[in-house]
């Protein structure tokens, strides 16, 4: 499935796009009212950034990622060029219907070469810094962006943990490839619930995903249980298709944790925001409970004394437990979804 950016990266998108046209247009049309450019440069590249999205034409963009890299440079030069010269002549054809423009049709809807090659030129530049952004996370790449970790800094965060069950024994039928696309899946289907609930995915390790928010976003409105649960809800209502291509749905296992931690930058070749402290390491050994307990969901509870839970999550107090490496025991609650019983879902599991 494609990834849906949000209304706020459209509208920055769509104003880059109008700002590069204006800017065309006063380059090369000087005398040209400056909306010319600016409706040419949305119209074109709008269809572009929304095919590289999957979000029109999904199954012709699948099919040409599968394509050796030859074929796939051309097919892709042949998609935006359609794409672009598509957009040109609908926008030439409005401005044109509604008397913007007194020009010739073939001169307002065809397009130039020139206008090609500058308009995938703006639209790489827009569809590269969207990936790195989506390499990086969006709170990583604006943090590195301007610097803000360049020296250690203490603040609170949330971490969410969340470890697919059975991943050993998938490989061990289905073999490490077929493994490998499974996970590739499941975190695929992690992004919209973290994004909905303004999280981060910091880091991906083996099987396990990590989720981070700052402490004050992760809280407001229950947004990291929120997250958890629409996972779990989102995987279940999608169980068809995950037994149709895979063979079975995934099990997950779940701990959220939050407190104190140092983030800083690291790294020289390649620079990464890092995460120090006994929170992160307390997070990992809250998840390894969720074996032990035979639960699925599990909250420290000093976690989820700052939190409202959110309607139909109930919690079930399990009381305190040692923690490796820890001096003092960890409160820990189990989560489940009002509408079922306490669940032993993940007994036995490996």
């Amino acid at each position: 499935m494609g990834t849906f950016p949000s209304l706020r990266n459209w509208i920055l998108t769509a104003l880059f796009l109008i700002g590069s046209g204006v800017a065309y247009g006063r380059m090369f049309f000087p005398e040209s009212p400056m909306y010319i450019g600016a409706i040419y440069a949305l119209f074109t590249g709008m269809p572009l950034l929304a095919f590289e999205r999957r979000m029109i034409l999904p199954r012709l963009n699948q099919w040409m990622h599968r394509l050796p890299t030859p074929a796939f440079i051309a097919s892709a030069l042949i998609a935006d060029f359609a794409l672009i010269a598509t957009g040109f002549a609908i926008a030439g054809s409005l401005m044109k219907s509604l008397g913007l423009m007194t020009g010739a049709w073939a001169d307002v809807t065809l397009l130039q070469i020139e206008v090609y090659l500058y308009a995938v030129a703006v639209t790489a530049i827009v569809i590269f810094v969207g990936r790195v952004r989506e390499l990086l996370g969006r709170d990583v790449f604006l943090s590195l962006l301007t610097g803000r970790y360049r020296n250690p800094v203490q603040e609170e965060r949330v971490f969410l943990f969340i470890d697919l069950v059975g991943s050993t024994a998938f490989a061990e039928e289905h073999g490490d490839l077929k493994a490998q696309e499974f996970l590739g899946s499941l975190f695929s289907a992690f992004a919209e619930p973290v994004r909905r609930h303004k999280g981060a995915i910091d880091d991906y390790i083996g099987d396990a995903a990590i989720i981070t928010w700052p402490l004050e976003r992760g809280v407001k409105n229950a947004n990291c249980v929120r997250c958890v649960f629409d996972i779990l809800a989102d995987i279940e209502a999608n169980a068809e298709k995950w037994l149709k291509s895979y063979g079975r749905v995934p099990r997950l296992r779940a701990a959220l944790h939050g407190g104190n931690i140092v983030t800083a930058e690291i790294g020289v070749d390649h620079h990464k925001i890092a995460y120090f402290g006994d929170t992160v390491n307390t997070t990992a050994r809250l998840e390894s409970f969720c074996k032990t307990l035979e639960r699925q969901v599990l909250i420290s509870a000093d976690l989820a004394r700052r939190l409202e839970l959110p309607d139909g999550i109930i919690k079930e107090d399990l009381g305190d437990h040692a923690v490796r490496g820890r001096d003092h025991t960890l409160g820990v609650i189990a989560l489940h979804m009002q509408s079922r019983a306490v669940p032993r879902a993940i007994s036995g599991a490996q």
